[in-house]
């Protein structure tokens, strides 16, 4: 099942040429088409139920049957992109893909909706019945880009309808004062980069498969502008998860917390708004996020991204916060060839060298295929799983898809 990657791994001097980036392009579309897609699908598929079971050991083993609504959405769009994707329009598998896709639409619609407040469960159980509702409305979105994909293709009215709703509750509920319940008292009141990463994300995957809509344009150029004006602060070399409603710090725990991770994907979001836009401004901003919190995340000692730091250097209250996830990579693998492909600056292709490299020996798992979700700090494993509640057929699949597309020939130089 495993792909073996690149004897070297990757270099800027592979890279540098058109063979050496057709090669690259290739063992990415190896490592997601032969190497993590078989490790999900078809075991995958719940055929009693519909939808999917994702919560899965090292050898696929199930280790729990409950399902992460997050996860349904997720799955589904992943599927949608792999089958919209002009390479694999010959592949048999997309007719599969797209099946697949629908039974995690369908389990959807059945049973995560929590009627008639129009918003949806967090976890559920393997045939439906709830059991958590968060706070908070990320599960919206993820739905949200699932059914606009479907939308997109099979030209269903229905799922264009669903797509637009979800977007509207998942705006609603995080941009209007007192529609979620407070994480904090008024004591101390603090906004998070979340919901505006989140929202400019869902907002560019719409327009992307059902065309531009002034409230699309809206909603994105107001997250950028907020993301820039309030979470990323050059004169500290940093984007915040969370500040003070003016953008101040908050100086406690809560308040002085990175995750570089997190601001390494919304510092890809922007670029690839720059792209879309041809606006150089944008491009600079995204670079210039990921700059900074590439320094602050990188690991000199052992490689690989921290998953917490403070904004001071003052200790992390997280126990987990030297622990290195899978998911931060994988968005660093998009950003910082991203990066590259829109300014030709070396360090980013640097970086997304190191970042592969040392992930590809770390998580890569050569006897079953995919990646292992948690490391500690030098780099053995702490589990594993492959699949939880947060963890299915999304970010590493996404990563290895987009990054294929970014050193394709075909692909390269085109706009989303």
């Amino acid at each position: 099942m495993s792909v073996n990657p690149l004897p070297q791994g990757l270099s800027p001097e592979l890279l540098s040429t058109a063979a050496g980036r057709r090669a690259a392009a290739d063992l990415y579309r190896a490592l997601l088409l032969d190497d993590c897609l078989p490790f999900w699908f078809p075991r995958s598929l719940d055929l009693q139920h519909g939808g999917f079971l994702h919560c899965l050991d090292r050898d696929g083993t199930l280790v729990d049957s409950d399902k992460s609504v997050w996860a349904q959405g997720r799955m589904s769009w992943m599927l949608q992109a792999l089958a919209a994707t002009p390479q694999l329009q010959s592949d048999p598998r997309c007719a599969d893909w797209r099946r697949w896709a629908e039974s995690g639409l369908n389990f959807l619609r059945r049973h995560c909706f929590c009627e008639p407040a129009g918003q949806m469960y967090f976890h559920v159980t393997r045939d439906g019945r709830p059991i958590r509702r968060r706070r908070y409305v990320y599960s919206e979105a993820f739905a949200c880009i699932a059914f606009a994909a479907h939308a997109e293709w099979s030209q269903s009215e229905e799922s264009s309808h669903i797509a637009w709703d979800l977007f509207r509750t998942f705006t609603r509920v995080n941009f209007t004062p007192g529609a979620m319940p407070p994480k904090f008292t008024e004591t101390r009141p603090l906004v998070g980069l979340a919901p505006r990463m989140i929202t400019l994300v869902t907002a560019q995957e719409i327009r992307r498969r059902l065309g531009p809509h002034p409230l699309l344009h809206e909603w994105i150029d107001r997250c950028i502008h907020e993301i820039e004006t309030l979470f990323w602060r050059p004169d500290l070399d940093c984007v915040l998860e969370t500040v003070q409603p003016d953008g101040q710090i908050s100086d406690h725990f809560d308040g002085r917390l990175l995750n570089p991770g997190h601001a390494i994907e919304g510092a890809w979001f922007i670029l690839e708004e720059g792209r879309f836009r041809g606006d150089d401004r944008l491009i600079q901003l995204g670079c210039q996020m990921l700059d900074c919190m590439w320094q602050r995340g990188w690991d000199s000692q052992f490689g690989g991204l921290f998953y917490f730091r403070d904004v001071f250097d003052k200790p992390v209250q997280e126990y987990w916060h030297e622990m290195k996830f899978w998911w931060p990579h994988d968005e660093a693998l998009i950003a910082t060839l991203l990066a590259w492909r829109l300014t030709g600056q070396q360090r980013f292709l640097q970086r997304h060298c190191d970042v592969f490299n040392w992930a590809s020996e770390k998580f890569a798992d050569p006897e079953h295929g995919e990646w292992f979700g948690w490391l500690h700090r030098d780099g053995t494993r702490s589990s594993t799983l492959k699949g939880n509640l947060w963890k299915s057929f999304f970010h590493h699949p996404r990563a290895l898809w987009m990054c294929w597309l970014l050193l394709d020939e075909q692909t390269v130089g085109k706009t989303s």
